[in-house]
Formats: C-alpha cells, structure tokens, sequence
C-alpha cells in the first residue's frame, strides 16, 4: 500500500516507480491518494514538477527513458494497481465525487481503508 500525499515530481516517482515493481513482480499493489496527490490526479498534473529541481529531475530522467510519475501509475495500474481515496478525504482536499470517480478505481470509508493495512507494507509519500 502506498499513501501518497503529495504529487510533485520527487513523491509521485518514488510512488510510482515502486508501485509499478511490486505489481509487476505480483504483488497486490494500493495507491492511497489524499491532499495535493489527490487533486493533482484529478486535475491530470500528478507528478508534475513542483520546483527547479524536480524540473532538472525530470528532464535527467527523461535524457536516461525514465517514463514520467503519471505514465508509471498508468502502467502499474494496467498489472493490476488500484488507485483508492477515502470518501472523507474527498471533502477535506476539495474533490468531488464526480472528479475522484473519473481518475480513482474505488472511493472507500475509512474502515475499509484501516482493514486494507491490515498485515500490508505501507509506504507514504
């Protein structure tokens, strides 16, 4: 399970690029969105470069063929990845349920979300 908070470059990679491993290698992969990672993906922008550095990162990582952060999740999420948000999380980032419904496989209460740890490696970003 990765918890993923914010969605600038450096945050939305680390997430992505070990998201899409653990699905390729078969494991069950979680992706928590909540606060700015969860707007961004709704507005389309996640992983987009929050400073010159994460510009200079970005454009290093493009010169070697590192996909983008976006472009990793999409893949990971085609092994099988889910994106998830809590429905209360929604209200407090100023999502609504029509936008999380568009980008998120599932909106979910935060029960559901405590029993999704339940025995998981939790990573947050």
């Amino acid at each position: 399970m990765f918890i993923v908070q914010r969605g600038g470059y450096e945050p939305a990679y680390q997430a992505a690029s070990m998201g899409i491993t653990a699905a390729a290698l078969g494991e069950e992969v979680v992706f928590v969105f909540a606060f700015e990672a969860l707007r961004q993906l709704c507005r389309g922008d996640f992983g987009r470069p929050q400073s010159d550095r994460e510009l200079a990162e970005g454009a290093r990582a493009e010169g070697v063929g590192v996909p983008p952060p976006a472009q990793l999740l999409a893949e990971a999420r085609g092994l099988g990845a889910r994106c998830i948000a809590c429905d209360t999380m929604l209200k407090l980032a100023g999502v609504s349920l029509g936008e999380a419904e568009r980008v998120l496989d599932e909106v979910v209460g935060l029960v559901a979300l405590w029993r999704l740890t339940d025995g998981a490696r939790v990573l947050t970003f």
